[in-house]
């Protein structure tokens, strides 16, 4: 059967149907900012929860907001400073990739609809669709909360700023070549390794 559809010149039957999620995210990354909620520990026992989107194409990030109470009303101010914002992810954005947690309402999601940016459904438990803002959020627990004691919304957000800058500025990423998401759009530097010899003793 393989051999007539092929004779044919018809390709198997996940190339004739939409691409993969793996191929649509590598096509449209420009374009894709990934929205969710990450959460360090703090020392006190009520929880603080700060909103960060991310640029798939990029790995650039921004935080949002922190809240300790992130309903529907508040998740709506932020999305809408972020794209009031001329300087951040959503300039050239398409869509927007989100989980399905109860702080994404139906007005939140308005104020990207309405610049266009849709927001495909996410499928119920399943982190992996939105893998670039989970290891995001693996990534600020595996570095801020080992080193320091958070103790308010205050000190949560001179923290979470201070490393944004860090994160988008200094910290390479597999993903860009091992360039920062500042350097995203640039080559990486070319190295002679024959200039470096090892050396051993």
């Amino acid at each position: 059967m393989q051999q007539i559809l092929h004779a044919a010149g018809i390709d198997p039957a996940p190339r004739r149907a939409a691409p993969a999620r793996k191929q649509f995210l590598a096509t449209q990354a420009r374009g894709i900012p990934a929205a969710g909620f990450a959460h360090p520990g703090t020392v006190l026992p009520r929880r603080l929860h700060g909103l960060i989107i991310i640029g798939h194409g990029t790995r650039r990030a921004h935080l949002a907001g922190i809240t300790s109470n992130p309903g529907g009303a508040w998740t709506t101010q932020p999305a809408g400073n972020v794209l009031r914002d001329p300087g951040q992810l959503t300039a050239s954005a398409r869509f927007l990739i989100r989980d399905r947690a109860g702080q994404f309402t139906r007005s939140s999601g308005a104020v990207f609809t309405a610049q266009s940016v849709r927001i495909p459904a996410s499928p119920p438990q399943a982190p992996t669709a939105n893998a670039i803002r989970e290891t995001m959020t693996a990534t600020l627990r595996r570095e801020l909360p080992g080193r320091l004691l958070i103790v308010n919304e205050h000190h949560l957000r001179r923290v979470l700023t201070g490393y944004m800058v860090y994160y988008n500025t200094a910290r390479p990423h597999r993903a860009p070549s091992q360039l920062t998401p500042a350097q995203a759009h640039t080559q990486p530097p070319q190295i002679n390794l024959a200039e470096h010899p090892i050396r051993r003793k």
